[in-house]
């Protein structure tokens, strides 16, 4: 199930980033007292009442403006609002209600989606300030006195905005279909991939309406098993579509891999890794998902007999951070290693939801630690007690120790190639969590 959409936006200097950071938690949008700071949408996600939703901070909207950056600012908001299940628009008490305020409480209104008005910067404890009826003016109903540096308020505001949420619908799919997101930048070809797949793999094709706008689900079953490819493929306007559009996919990525058991990271053989590559594939290792690299275009690339060698090489130090990743070079235009492709999405599926006994762990551990003797410090030496694995997808394995302090990253690393040496775990990332004995969080 895809995860709503909370948009923050409004004119520029009135505290949206402030805002955001607060609601998720963490510094990660840029504040400062300067017009223009957020160019770009951030996306991150946040919880309330036990409900995931995700937040996208946006540049200050300028109604009319001639001047290129803040254009492009402007359309990247009005991107965010057109994919919002919610938005948010934010004021501040201090400047009072202004044009341009007007002007985007029209723009939203004219979006026929759910608005709640926040009014922010009301940063004195007690009664709201007088000014804050003043907003009234603007038609948006009740607004909600905020203090986004503080908090004060934002409880409220969250409740108002839960309201609007959409309702949870269980997805209607089995355990027995493997969900696979099919990620990337845009033009490596997604839609091609899935087109081929729908097209010419399958038994059974049905495209039910996905949980994000415009796009779809393709459920495939074959004599390799059960599938729900989830495409997240570039959004089709009738205007012509932008790099500022294109941009968007970063956050149409994200959900789908919420939603996926497996992501399929699809690179333009021409092109090679890029950073927005490392950015979704990142996502995906964040959240624990298997994953795959698949190299598109295959078929056009001049090749010897030392090309994929040489490819496979610069691609594992674009992913040094996702190591476990196994490459399949294929081409959706001609359905080359289409077949494997099945075979490596069920495989990592498969590691992904290994289970491994606590005696088989701690064998390996034995062997580990007398190979390599755990580190000490000052005399005193890391004691490993017993290791056991409380939960899959990722396989995650909590080891007991008497402190913490003397579990080095450098022997988690050592523990963690050992237990995927002995056991395979390709394709999906695992989790050490590390407890003191005695420990009960």
């Amino acid at each position: 199930m895809s995860l709503p959409v909370l948009a923050v936006v409004g004119r520029p200097n009135v505290g949206k980033s402030t805002l955001f950071n607060k609601l998720i938690g963490q510094r990660l949008s840029i504040v400062e007292d300067t017009p223009g700071v957020t160019r770009d949408r951030i996306y991150s996600k946040c919880e309330w009442r036990n409900r995931e939703f995700m937040v996208v901070d946006t540049g200050g909207i300028e109604p009319d403006t001639d001047d290129f950056i803040l254009s492009q600012m402007r359309r990247q908001a009005e991107i965010a609002i057109e994919r919002a299940d919610v938005i948010v628009m934010v004021c501040d008490v201090k400047s009072g209600v202004t044009s341009n305020d007007y002007a985007v409480a029209e723009m939203l209104q004219k979006s026929g989606k759910p608005i709640v008005l926040c009014v922010n910067k009301c940063d004195t404890v007690g009664e709201p300030p007088l000014e804050l009826y003043e907003f009234y003016n603007l038609g948006l109903g009740d607004p909600f006195p905020v203090s986004s540096l503080h908090g004060h308020g934002t409880g409220d505001l969250l409740d108002e905005i839960f309201k609007y949420f959409p309702k949870e619908i269980a997805e209607d799919y089995s355990d027995d279909y493997i969900r696979v997101a099919v990620i990337g930048k845009p033009n490596v070809g997604k839609s091609s991939l899935i087109n081929k797949i729908a097209g010419e793999e399958v038994a059974i094709v049905s495209d039910i309406a996905g949980t994000t706008r415009d796009a779809t689900d393709t459920v495939v079953e074959n004599k390799h098993g059960k599938f729900i490819f989830i495409d997240t493929a570039g959004i089709r306007r009738k205007s012509k579509v932008t790099e500022n559009i294109e941009r968007y996919s970063v956050l149409r990525s994200y959900m789908a891999v919420d939603r996926a058991d497996v992501c399929v990271i699809l690179i333009d053989a021409a092109v090679g890794f890029t950073e927005q590559d490392s950015k979704v594939a990142g996502y995906a290792h964040e959240q624990g998902k298997a994953s795959i690299v698949a190299v598109n275009k295959w078929d056009v690339i001049e090749k010897n007999d030392k090309t994929m060698d040489e490819y496979r090489e610069k691609l594992r130090e674009g992913f040094s951070f996702m190591s476990y990743v196994p490459f399949i070079f294929i081409s959706a235009k001609t359905g080359t290693r289409i077949e494997k492709l099945y075979d490596l999405i069920k495989f990592v599926n498969e590691q992904n939801s290994m289970r491994i006994t606590t005696g088989m762990l701690n064998d390996v551990l034995a062997y580990a630690t007398t190979r390599v003797q755990p580190p000490s410090d000052k005399g005193k030496r890391l004691k490993i007690y017993y290791i056991t694995q409380p939960s899959t997808k990722p396989p995650t394995f909590v080891v007991f120790v008497n402190n913490k302090e003397l579990f080095h990253f450098s022997y988690q690393r050592y523990l963690e190639n050992q237990i995927r040496s002995t056991f395979g775990l390709e394709g999906t990332p695992i989790r050490l969590l590390i407890r003191e004995r005695g420990d009960t969080d």
